[in-house]
């Protein structure tokens, strides 16, 4: 009970017996909790989560975003996936082709691989592509640098080895720190569409969705199923154009509906 809030009736006001008593008699009663329900848990925030917090709470606070979404056609990397996780000895994931992809649009548009500073636009010489872990801390994004000169394999034993680093907090500095582009994959949930936060200060997150079976137009008008992911590109208006966004995200759907292409 708060004193402060009794009015005492004792000699020069001074708050006795019966103003405390009166006083209790007039607070409201606190609902008892449900029966066999336990009491909520409060648990403090680690430092790793305080930065999270802290770093998304700028970017979407302090960075213009849009976003553009596309569908693409899976069937063919679906394929070309199997066929080559047949007998070998790194089994490829459908995220190893999509990271790739994306390090291999940002050579074709550099205009995305970009950083805003208050001075200038920084361009970076390699891309080099941030994969969002999801950790009992929360989210951390190990980069694979210069993804766009290396083989799918290596991709695929790196995102391996530096998630699992990741999730026991063994991560050096340097390997989440900087990067061109991150991608964000919840296509593994069901996750049919999302739209990620920008990772500052990279310029544009790609959100991936699940492969889904759809309903189509085909070549000839008629109608088809075919396996549809939907991707959708955050990314910092002030460094990026619409049109330059479309630009690499229509780059990225040819690499994905045209898989042989990221082998090369």
């Amino acid at each position: 009970m708060n004193l402060l809030s009794v009015t005492g009736t004792g000699p020069h006001g001074r708050i006795v017996r019966r103003d405390v008593e009166a006083a209790r008699d007039r607070a409201p009663v606190a609902a008892a909790p449900s029966a066999g329900r336990p009491a909520a848990r409060r648990v403090p925030h680690t430092g790793m989560r305080r930065a999270i917090a802290r770093r998304l709470t700028e970017s979407k606070q302090n960075v213009p975003h849009f976003y553009l979404s596309v569908d693409c056609r899976m069937d063919a990397l679906l394929a070309l996936r199997a066929q080559a996780n047949q007998g070998g000895a790194v089994k490829l994931s459908v995220n190893d082709f999509i990271v790739r992809a994306a390090a291999l649009a940002l050579r074709e548009v550099p205009e995305v691989n970009v950083s805003w500073h208050e001075d200038a636009i920084e361009y970076h010489a390699g891309a080099d592509i941030s994969v969002a872990v999801a950790t009992d801390g929360g989210l951390v994004t190990p980069i694979v640098r210069d993804a766009d000169v290396k083989s799918l394999s290596a991709i695929a034993g790196e995102i391996v080895e530096l998630a699992g680093r990741a999730k026991i907090n063994r991560l050096k500095p340097e390997e989440f720190t900087g990067g061109s582009l991150t991608v964000s994959n919840l296509g593994m949930y069901g996750i049919s569409q999302f739209a990620a936060i920008i990772n500052p200060p990279q310029a544009a997150i790609l959100a991936v969705g699940a492969a889904e079976r759809r309903p189509v137009v085909g070549d000839n008008g008629e109608l088809v199923a075919a396996t549809v992911m939907t991707v959708t590109l955050s990314a910092d208006h002030r460094a990026v154009d619409g049109a330059v966004g479309a630009r690499w995200l229509a780059a990225f759907r040819t690499l994905i509906e045209n898989p042989v292409r990221i082998l090369l």
